[in-house]
């Protein structure tokens, strides 16, 4: 081979890892050689062209990938605790960058044998990157495809300490793995910061691996779960006496009381709410925070002090949320809800979300042409039979939003997102709503003047889900840019950022103590943050999809949370662990829902039914049963199916309704 070729042979092997110091280094000497003085100790002897040949091709053969990469993600996975979860922050894009590396280079068969050895170390925190990456089969598709253009010309950025930095680029030294420092050097860029390591939580957007140790590491913190002090619930069972013995004294009384409530709060109610999922529209029902002297889990409950400033509260609405409160039916595995149905016809799956207010009288719908629309139940039996609880106008053109000529329109149109609606929730006194958007904002709207107040900015992406809190003001959001965040109505900026999750925070709710949030997210973990100090207090494992929706009790001990597999867990918050699974539904489980005492709780699914568990029963399983495999089977009540609706929102009313919304899909 030519000195000429060697050198081009050489040059080339120095741009392609990266090597830029190295190259102009040698670009210089070829020129001081180049010079009519200068002595040349020539690079022409065949021997070493072969050898620098041979050295060219086995560095960038496959054999060099598989095997670097082996070894880096085997010294990585056995390093310090201290520093482990630092360094696997390396391997998501050196993984990557191998894959299409091989694929350029045309070994196509090699880059797909390389992709499923080593695919599973990355899927629970890069799952939907990982679709993407495997439909790359030619190194055409490296350019064509946006995904793939994207990383192959931007470079990593991670964040580790100097210390983690060092061990990194020393042992890259000393095996010689030049294969793996060339991809390492070339696509990835390290922000170093002196000190200690990163916490795992500090940061979004890095590759972080997470394990059981670190959850029970995480969940050591104490938590208080209990009741807030001197709430409505606890003045109430103070004065338990005084104020529930008449309701005993009448005994049969009490039930005709709740019916007529029933009826006034659905009237003509056979039309109804309901939510059509977008990606993860999961409106979560928020249940009352109630409380019965005969149930002893709420009595029971630890008194708190409040870490918010809560709002105050008017002595008419005190005193009508009270009577709601005495007048509660008490609900029991032989004393089931009533349950109300709102259903959305002819949406043509332009339904995205609903929200139910507190006593079922409001109905929200969020649409995928960026409207909310807003059902009024006393007003709705007023309408014809054509113009009641649709989801498009009746006009046969069907645009939505707009009614006809001569007919009023049966809702309140709200216009202000520029994206589709994903989330709505209405304020525990319904005289506000709440809305969130693809177009990254959260509006707040007012019932009452039928128009938006404000408009809330601060997330990077779609925001998934929106909750207000148990006590109105403050309200909580979660977002595809994987963190959670706390507002509060009187502020344009969030108060709390939550950040921790490796995807997408798809559904949050709220602590019946306002104290606490949970959060659930495409990376199969649920997540608990300390409101006041934005810290995670608990991480919950053991789902194996994405979770679609959460439920907290009342007395805040348990919650619940629904993922795509259809499967319910029931956790106690106090030490971190699940106590069951609650096994039935077969598809999505969209919605969740504690009863106002806390001892049954109801499930809403894309199978088209609402299931009833018992809580209490679930909650203390002898052992016996615990080994039977079918014991999630004798926990679930009753089963509610629906004729072809999926049911996206569940919420129990003070008094202990049941309310629920669909959307009716077409049958066949």
């Amino acid at each position: 081979m030519e000195e000429e070729g060697i050198e081009k042979l050489v040059m080339n092997y120095l741009k392609k890892k990266g090597f830029k110091q190295a190259e102009l280094a040698f670009q210089e000497e070829l020129q001081q050689q180049s010079q009519p003085n200068s002595t040349s100790n020539s690079l022409s002897d065949p021997d070493i062209a072969k050898l620098v040949l041979s050295f060219n091709e086995s560095e960038s053969g496959p054999p060099s990938y598989h095997e670097g990469y082996s070894k880096l993600r085997s010294w990585a996975y056995s390093s310090l605790d201290l520093y482990k979860h630092e360094l696997l922050r390396v391997l998501y894009p050196v993984f990557a960058h191998c894959f299409m590396d091989l694929i350029s280079l045309g070994y196509l068969q090699e880059a797909r044998a390389f992709f499923n050895s080593f695919r599973d170390d990355h899927v629970m925190m890069h799952g939907g990157d990982l679709m993407k990456l495997e439909s790359v089969l030619s190194p055409s598709h490296l350019e064509e495809m946006e995904f793939a253009h994207y990383l192959r010309h931007t470079k990593a950025n991670i964040k580790m300490c100097q210390y983690s930095y060092d061990l990194l680029l020393q042992y890259l030294q000393k095996t010689q793995l030049t294969t793996m420092l060339g991809i390492i050097n070339e696509h990835i860029n390290f922000k170093v910061s002196p000190g200690q390591p990163r916490s795992i939580s500090d940061d979004v957007g890095v590759d972080i691996l997470f394990t059981a140790e670190d959850a029970n590491q995480i969940s050591a913190k104490e938590i208080q779960w209990g009741l807030l002090e001197d709430s409505l619930e606890d003045r109430l069972e103070k004065a338990g006496t005084s104020l529930f013995e008449p309701e005993r004294a009448d005994g049969e009384n009490k039930e005709p009381d709740v019916d007529e409530s029933k009826k006034k709060s659905t009237e003509g109610s056979k039309q109804n709410a309901s939510v059509k999922k977008s990606k993860k529209d999961k409106t979560v029902g928020s249940g009352g925070k109630a409380m019965l002297p005969e149930v002893n889990t709420v009595c029971v409950a630890p008194r708190v002090k409040p870490e918010l400033t809560l709002p105050v509260m008017s002595a008419e609405v005190e005193q009508s949320i009270l009577e709601d409160l005495r007048n509660r039916v008490q609900l029991t595995s032989t004393a089931l809800p009533s349950v109300s149905f709102y259903t959305f016809i002819n949406t043509h799956n332009k339904l995205n979300c609903s929200s139910i207010s507190q006593d079922g009288s409001l109905v929200a719908g969020g649409f995928s042409d960026s409207s909310v629309k807003v059902w009024d139940m006393a007003k709705a039996g007023q309408q014809t039979a054509t113009s009641g609880m649709q989801g498009e106008n009746d006009t046969s053109n069907g645009e939505l939003g707009m009614g006809t000529n001569n007919r009023k329109r049966s809702y309140t149109l709200l216009q202000g997102h520029s994206g589709p609606v994903h989330s709505t929730t209405f304020s525990p006194l319904g005289d506000f709503i709440l809305s969130s958007s693809a177009d990254s904002t959260i509006r707040l709207w007012s019932t009452k003047l039928n128009t938006n107040l404000v408009c809330y900015k601060g997330h990077n992406y779609p925001v998934w889900d929106v909750k207000f809190s148990p006590v109105g003001h403050y309200f909580a959001s979660s977002s595809h840019d994987r963190t959670a965040r706390v507002w509060s109505m009187d502020r344009i900026q969030p108060l709390r950022i939550m950040a921790g999750h490796l995807s997408d925070v798809d559904c949050v709710q709220w602590h019946p103590n306002c104290n606490y949030i949970a959060t659930g997210s495409s990376d199969k973990t649920v997540r608990m943050w300390d409101v006041s100090s934005g810290e995670c207090v608990r991480i919950f494992i053991g789902h194996r999809s994405m979770i679609l929706s959460l439920a907290i009790s009342p007395e805040g001990r348990y919650m619940a949370s629904g993922d795509e597999d259809g499967t319910i867990m029931l956790w106690d918050l106090a030490t971190g662990r699940c106590l069951t699974p609650l096994m039935g539904h077969t598809s999505c489980v969209w919605t969740l829902s504690f009863s106002c005492e806390g001892s049954l709780l109801a499930s809403g699914s894309a199978d088209c039914s609402v299931k009833l568990w018992d809580v209490t029963r679930s909650t203390k399983l002898p052992r016996s049963e615990e080994k039977s495999g079918s014991t999630s089977r004798l926990r679930s009540l009753k089963t509610l199916p629906t004729k072809s609706t999926p049911v996206y929102t569940l919420q129990f009313s003070r008094r202990n309704l049941l309310f629920a919304a669909g959307s009716l899909s077409k049958i066949g």
